[in-house]
This record gives structure tokens, C-alpha cells and sequence, in this order.
């Protein structure tokens, strides 16, 4: 017994040495920061108590980063419910299915300044999305045949945070969609099968069957997506570079600690951005674990 023991703490060891080294120490190094007044060149630290956080709390950018990121919590729904659809769809046994997977995977692992550079050329003026909506009213006769939809996408304050929300939930859905597979395919076929000859049509085996099985992946993917929305940087570094209103928390962290060279703010509002992630984590586990 104690030789197994000691085996399985060796092979453990080298997961703990990096989560300590990569999760631990730098969750530990921001604490400490956050309730310091930190100098880059040469290193001074000064504790300066919670002057930090009154700063983020007196400032009206902060509260307009984190408003935004809050915002960014309606892609939550959004993601979720089209992932879980579209897994349900790829999950039939038909011809082609593995190419439809393949093809909605292939946002996920598409690098995030391709996909930016790509979605600027959508979302611009003369830009596919205009070009696409002026073809539709124009079917419809919405519009004299000379005008045409030019809508900024990314710079009109009251919709460019829309606007990343729609491209975050293009790279988001084959990630999720991966993981509700993984779900779906879970079940045992045994149950449905039970449930035809009883005559269930697929709606009731839809929420009495999969849904109650997919349980804890649907934990797993909202708390990852929430987490996800309250951490959005890179999606609004390369389509807007936090103009127009799309000043994210996350974004003020790293504008404080590498524009700004506060980093005892950024420590804060990332220690405050952190907190909020915890709150929301401890009501999703409340709301979807097993009581």
C-alpha cells in the first residue's frame, strides 16, 4: 500500500510543480501586488494597504471596463444553446458528418489575428456583412435601389461591442460543440432506444433524456464561457483596440500594468475581475450541480 502510495505522489509531483509554478506563485505575486504601490524600474515595492482598489473604485474607466464585460455575458446563453444544437445535429449517424464537425472546429483553432484581420474586412464599411444586408433590402425593397446598408460595425459606440460579441460566438461554438459531443455520446444508446419503444417523440427525449445527462457538460461549458466573457481581451485587442466604447475589465488590466506601468492597479482590478469570476462560478455550481 505505502509503495502505491508513494507512486501515485510521484507521478502527481510534476502537475503540482507547474501549477504551483504557473497558477499558484502568479495567483499568490498579483494578491501581493494589488496591495502595493510597485515600481518597475528597480523593483521598489511599497504597501500602500487598499489605496489601489479606491483608485479602480473612484475611476470612471474601470467602471465602464467592467459594465462592458457584464455585457459580454449575453454571449453566454447564446453559445451554449448553439453548441448544444449543433452537437445534437453532428451527432446523427449520416454520411458527411465528420466534415461538418471538421468544418465548425475550424474557427477554434484558427490563430485570433488571422481571424481579427478577417472579420475587420467583414464587419468594414464596403465589408461583406453591409454588402450582404444591402443585397436583402434591397430584395425586399426596403431601401430606394441607390442606398446601401453602411453600418460601423466597429466603431459606433452603441454597436461595436456587439459586434465582438458576434465573433467571439463564431471562434466559441466548435470549441463548445466539441465538448456537448463528448456529452451526447456519453449516453448510453440502450436509454434511447427504451425511450422509442415507449413511445417518447424526440422532443421529450431531448429534455427528459439528454438534457438531464448532459448535466455536468453544461456546467463545465457555462462556467467555462462565463469565465471566458468576464476575461474577453484579445477579441476586442484586435478588432477595435478597446475604442468605441468596447473598454473591457480585462483590458484595463493590461492597459494599467503595460501601458501604464501601474501595476499595483492592474494587480486590483485583476483581483477584482478574479473575485467576480468566483461568484459567478460558486451560483453556476449552486444552479447546475447535483444537490
Amino acid at each position: 500500500m505505502k509503495n502505491s502510495n508513494f507512486m501515485a505522489y510521484f507521478f502527481l509531483a510534476p502537475a503540482l510543480i507547474l501549477m504551483g509554478v504557473f497558477v499558484f506563485w502568479p495567483v499568490g505575486f498579483n494578491t501581493y501586488l494589488a496591495f502595493n504601490h510597485y515600481e518597475i524600474a528597480g523593483g521598489a515595492v511599497e504597501w500602500n494597504n487598499f489605496d489601489n482598489f479606491r483608485r479602480i473604485w473612484e475611476e470612471d474607466l474601470f467602471h465602464q471596463a467592467v459594465k462592458n464585460s457584464l455585457l459580454f455575458l449575453l454571449v453566454v446563453p447564446f453559445i451554449q444553446l448553439l453548441s448544444l444544437l449543433i452537437a445534437k445535429l453532428v451527432n446523427n449517424k449520416m454520411p458527411g458528418m465528420t466534415f461538418f464537425r471538421a468544418v465548425y472546429y475550424i474557427p477554434v483553432i484558427t490563430a485570433i489575428s488571422i481571424a481579427g484581420i478577417v472579420w475587420q474586412f467583414v464587419f468594414k464599411y464596403d465589408g461583406m456583412l453591409n454588402s450582404f444586408l444591402s443585397t436583402i433590402v434591397h430584395l425586399f425593397h426596403i431601401f430606394p435601389q441607390d442606398k446601401v446598408v453602411d453600418i460601423d460595425w466597429l466603431g459606433d459606440p452603441d454597436i461595436a461591442m456587439y459586434s465582438i460579441m458576434i465573433f467571439t460566438l463564431w471562434k466559441g461554438l466548435g470549441y463548445y460543440m466539441v465538448l456537448y459531443l463528448a456529452g451526447l455520446q456519453a449516453i448510453p444508446a440502450e436509454v434511447e432506444e427504451a425511450a422509442i419503444l415507449d413511445g417518447a417523440n424526440a422532443w421529450e427525449r431531448f429534455w427528459k433524456i439528454t438534457i438531464p445527462m448532459v448535466k455536468p457538460t453544461i456546467l463545465l461549458c457555462t462556467m467555462l464561457s462565463t469565465i471566458g466573457a468576464l476575461k474577453v481581451f484579445l477579441e476586442v485587442l484586435v478588432l477595435t483596440d478597446g475604442k468605441a466604447e468596447t473598454y473591457t475589465a480585462l483590458y484595463y488590466v493590461y492597459d494599467q500594468a503595460f501601458r501604464n506601468y501601474d501595476f499595483g492597479v492592474a494587480a486590483a482590478a485583476g483581483l477584482v475581475v478574479t473575485f467576480f469570476c468566483m461568484i459567478l462560478a460558486a451560483i453556476q455550481f449552486r444552479f447546475f450541480g447535483d444537490k
